[in-house]
């Protein structure tokens, strides 16, 4: 006997068991989706937080069909259906409780990233063994779930001016902060729990990270440049920077999430501007859709979480659209997140690699030159159509002091290009991650 027939002794209430069947199947899919932006801040929103997530619900749902099924056999009563739904909900509030603290310790711990995801998702998402057993103490559940985490938006908002926001594709935190190297407050952008993505000083509108005065590169390398394609908007610092310093240049931005746009818009000081295109679309479709010879140079920023770029632009077929969008003199300037040696420079390897193969000439430049080749860091790939190498130096100072960081020699390891078919990105990154936290 089973709760369908239990519902068959109820006039007209036939189809309750389905609607409940429907409605819970639906909420597991958005507790799924919801998991991931509660893990992103802490450990990212990589395919291994992804396929852990997954994997643990649909072992808990494949136990909960099973311990059901033998359940309602013995005691087909409504009630119990109904207080095992009341009890799944207290569940969810317990992870609205306890998740700052349970993904604080994993994010803290020394594990890899596979068993980081894994055990953020065994433990607030997969069934407690053990269940309260009264139904006033979950509604404490409840009421603490709810009111605690209200609590702790309106304490960071009061205290560090903090925006958390759920856009299409991330989970974005808004916040000020003070930026260690002039000591002046910025607001910044982060969307994972190690690296601010993008900031702005608050009084002023030079760029605040040293990554990004290396695009200005691009003077150097092109300098009758008019026509920028840049691949990844976030805040638009250097969208900003580049209309104010090329008053003669124009630049198309192409950015997948429009809400990102809209948050620079509000709290970055974007404005609108004739010489700036803004596309909202996915920057590899945009590439194999557009004209070839189009730009004189295409600035790479785009990452999706930790120190991972999006995989599809990373892949030699994406390099030979960035490569067919050129001009015959045009240059990729394309910042990335790896060491120069040891395993946390795979990722580096192979896109380098993955250039040559392309490229007539590229250069490799380190952002911060006191760290050592082991070290995580912001590291630049500029790659020139043209066969002729350029000098590396100029009478600009700020240029000058931008070419000394020149890296000339990169120790090769015995690792493939990356190809649509092979681009394990988010795997070498996984290493950069444990190599940034065993360090830190």
């Amino acid at each position: 006997m089973s709760y369908r027939n239990v519902l068959q002794k109820l006039p007209g209430k036939n189809f309750i068991l389905e609607i409940t069947v429907f409605v819970c199947g639906a909420l597991v899919m958005i507790y799924e989706i919801i998991g991931s932006r509660l893990l992103s801040p802490y450990i990212g929103a990589s395919t291994y937080v992804w396929t852990s997530l997954i994997g643990v619900i649909l072992g808990a749902l494949s136990l909960g069909y099973w311990l059901g099924g033998k359940w309602a056999d013995r005691q087909p009563d409504i009630k119990i259906l109904a207080f095992v739904i009341f009890l799944a909900g207290g569940l969810v509030s317990l992870t609205i409780l306890l998740k700052d603290l349970v993904l604080s310790l994993i994010a803290e711990s020394s594990a890899g990233l596979e068993i980081k995801s894994l055990l953020a998702a065994l433990l607030l998402f997969a069934p407690a063994s053990v269940l309260l057993g009264f139904v006033t103490l979950i509604l404490i559940v409840f009421a603490l779930g709810i009111g605690l985490s209200e609590l702790r938006i309106y304490y960071l908002h009061k205290t560090s001016d903090l925006y958390d926001i759920d856009t299409e594709y991330s989970r974005v935190q808004v916040f000020q902060t003070v930026d260690p190297k002039s000591g002046k407050k910025i607001r910044a952008i982060a969307t994972d729990p190690y690296f601010i993505q993008t900031g702005m000083f608050l009084d002023s509108d030079e760029l605040v990270f040293d990554y990004a005065n290396y695009y200005h590169l691009l003077q150097h390398f092109k300098p009758d440049f008019t026509e920028t394609l840049m691949i990844g908007g976030a805040g638009y610092s250097f969208p900003k920077d580049y209309l104010q310093k090329y008053p003669n240049a124009k630049m198309d931005v192409v950015e997948i999430d429009r809400q990102m746009t809209e948050i620079a818009r509000r709290f970055f000081r974007l404005e609108t501007n004739p010489r700036l295109n803004i596309i909202h679309q996915d920057g590899r479709i945009f590439l194999n859709q557009t004209d070839a010879g189009k730009y004189d140079a295409v600035l790479m920023d785009a990452f999706g979480s930790l120190f991972s770029v999006p995989f599809p632009l990373t892949t030699i077929e994406a390099v030979e659209q960035i490569n067919r969008v050129l001009k015959d003199d045009g240059v990729v300037i394309f910042n990335l997140g790896a060491a120069i040696e040891g395993d946390a420079s795979r990722f580096l390897q192979a896109e380098f690699k993955t250039y040559q193969q392309v490229f007539s000439r590229v250069y490799l430049f380190k952002v911060n030159s006191e760290y050592s080749n082991e070290q995580l860091q912001n590291l630049i790939i500029v790659a020139c159509k043209k066969e002729n190498s350029v000098p590396l130096k100029s009478q600009d100072p700020e240029i000058s002091y931008l070419l000394q960081n020149f890296y000339e020699k990169i120790p090769e390891m015995q690792i493939d290009i990356l190809t649509d078919d092979l681009a394990p990105v988010e795997y070498y990154n996984s290493s950069g991650q444990s190599s940034y936290k065993a360090k830190n």
